[in-house]
């Protein structure tokens, strides 16, 4: 499968995640379901990866959106996401 724009893939956001956390000097494993701000995320940084996560995907996430339940794991933020390209 052909790696197109707006394709949503697991390992594509926790690609996005992992580059957050390396720039943070931050060595986690992470899983789906692994909790962000237990990995080390402050709130500063989730502003971040909103901001990552919308360059990414070319979607524009709404500010009844941006709450930490969509961005507590990588699992929320591609349930985000695919709601957001429909």
């Amino acid at each position: 499968m052909l790696d197109r724009p707006h394709e949503l893939s697991s390992d594509r956001t926790k690609a996005v995640v992992a580059r957050l956390l390396a720039r943070r000097s931050i060595s986690a494993a992470l899983t789906p379901e692994s909790d962000l701000k237990q990995s080390g995320l402050t709130s500063l940084d989730m502003v971040t990866l909103m901001l990552e996560v919308e360059g990414e995907y070319g979607v524009t996430i709404p500010q009844s959106a941006m709450t930490p339940e969509n961005f507590k794991s990588i699992q929320a933020i591609n349930s985000l996401v695919s709601t957001l390209q429909r």
